[in-house]
């Protein structure tokens, strides 16, 4: 049995959570309100993110970053990708010297343009050979109905990405092993954004062959700008490339799919935010990912469109001209 401290209660956090749990971990779940984590212990249940989860006796609750990394050989990330540097500000002194640290975030840091484990290097002072990256098609509330899914267990160091698949596997959840961190964070951070136009293509009614279209040339400017940043192209092609931007962007409990369709139905950026009480990360991170590729002179049309909307003001149907009439291109250059 192996101790492990996963920081951060939403519902991924959560469900991951539940998963190391079943493969026989003790788990600790830090909550940051104190109510949450005592209504968890008394209840089982994290009713503000997955009410009809149950879970397991060893999943205990702490609003006590202290109490939940102590002695924890595995610490999972799970918060918000733009509050992670200041979070860290606060937790690194409890992350232990040999424990492997798990990003399950999927953004690019505003201002800074760093991927999330150069956040969790720079700024809790965490060796880079200690920073494993979990990412796939992972929808939270699938995984805890158990349904069958994988996913990339990705690292620099095989005895870390070895020590935290083997603390996750179970019969329904299959990690698989990767090298490649910068192209399995590039690939969770921009599918977002992809699945953000998806989702503003369908309010806005449009069909199958838009959607095809957008989650295919959405691929394309991810694997552009990962391989401009030394990724591995094959990564695209697996788990966290086109596995990931398929489910984020086809499937209705996507938050990035459900916050584009609002605005594609004509809601303001406000008003989307007010009615689903939450903002997506594909929003917070668009600008991020914009920068990033300007920086290395990668052409990303749909993630500069979608950032149009979000901070131009600009409307879904000016961006969806501008994109059909781009000049005409051979598709793989």
């Amino acid at each position: 049995m192996t101790r492990v401290a996963v920081l951060g209660s939403g519902s991924w956090g959560t469900a991951f959570s539940l998963v190391m749990a079943e493969a026989g971990q003790d788990v600790m779940l830090w909550a940051r309100r104190p109510e949450l984590a005592a209504a968890i212990n008394a209840d089982r249940v994290n009713v503000d993110y997955l009410p009809d989860l149950v879970l397991p006796q060893n999943i205990r609750a702490t609003s006590d970053v202290a109490e939940a990394t102590d002695g924890a050989q595995i610490v999972v990330l799970a918060v918000p990708s733009q509050s992670l540097r200041e979070n860290l500000g606060r937790w690194g002194d409890h992350i232990g010297e040999d424990a492997a640290v798990v990003s399950l975030m999927k953004g690019i840091e505003l201002d800074t343009g760093k991927r999330m484990s150069e956040v969790i290097t720079d700024a809790a002072g965490i060796d880079p050979a200690r920073v494993v990256v979990v990412s796939g098609p992972n929808l939270a509330k699938e995984v805890a109905q158990r349904q069958p899914a994988a996913s990339v267990v990705a690292s620099t160091s095989p005895r870390m990405r070895a020590r935290v698949a083997e603390a996750c596997a179970t019969p329904y959840f299959r990690p698989y092993l990767g090298g490649d961190v910068i192209g399995t964070e590039i690939a969770g951070a921009t599918k977002n954004v992809i699945a953000l136009a998806c989702g503003m293509a369908s309010g806005m009614g449009m069909g199958d062959n838009t959607l095809a279209s957008l989650i295919t040339r959405g691929l394309a400017e991810t694997a552009r700008l990962g391989t401009a940043l030394g990724a591995d192209p094959q990564t695209f092609l697996g788990l966290a490339g086109v596995g990931d931007l398929m489910a984020t962007c086809a499937s209705p409990l996507s938050r990035n799919r459900t916050f584009g369709y609002a605005l594609g139905q004509g809601k303001t950026l406000q008003e989307t935010i007010a009615a689903t009480k939450q903002v997506a990360e594909g929003v917070k991170s668009c600008k991020s990912i914009l920068d990033l590729a300007l920086s290395l002179d990668v052409e990303v049309p749909i993630v500069e469109n979608v950032e149009a909307v979000v901070y131009e003001g600009r409307s879904t149907r000016e961006v969806v001209a501008a994109l059909m009439s781009r000049a005409r291109k051979l598709e793989t250059s």
